[in-house]
């Protein structure tokens, strides 16, 4: 059985627009997505600009699906504040012990990063 977004003609439109709109929201540079995602800089501008579409089973697509959920979780916890989000990402945090910008390079990072979002969540 294949996962959903293999499955669904309309996945890589829709995550490569939500990936673009994430970087205009977040206001990463394409270089900076480009090293969360695992693309160059050329190839960010073209996502960006509807050139090229994330292909489902890459790594980038998988990346980019842990970039949204990061997202998502961070819109939700801060009420949708994109000016919170800018600053929670590029403030200094003890717990992860980086700013979680810098953290998002790896892919070790943008999964720690977005588990702590969620755990923040869950709090009651």
């Amino acid at each position: 059985m294949q996962p959903q977004a293999q499955s669904d003609p309309d996945a890589p439109r829709v995550l490569s627009e939500a990936v673009g709109r994430i970087g205009d929201f977040w206001d990463l540079s394409n270089a900076r997505l480009g090293a969360i995602l695992g693309l160059s800089p050329a190839t960010v501008s073209r996502l960006r600009s509807g050139q090229y579409r994330l292909e489902p089973g890459g790594k980038p697509f998988e990346l980019a699906q842990h970039l949204v959920r990061l997202f998502r979780s961070l819109d939700s916890w801060l009420g949708q504040d994109d000016a919170a989000a800018r600053s929670w990402l590029t403030t200094r945090n003890l717990d992860l012990g980086d700013r979680p910008l810098a953290l998002l390079a790896t892919v070790r990072g943008l999964l720690r990063t977005s588990d702590y979002v969620d755990a923040l969540r869950a709090r009651v």
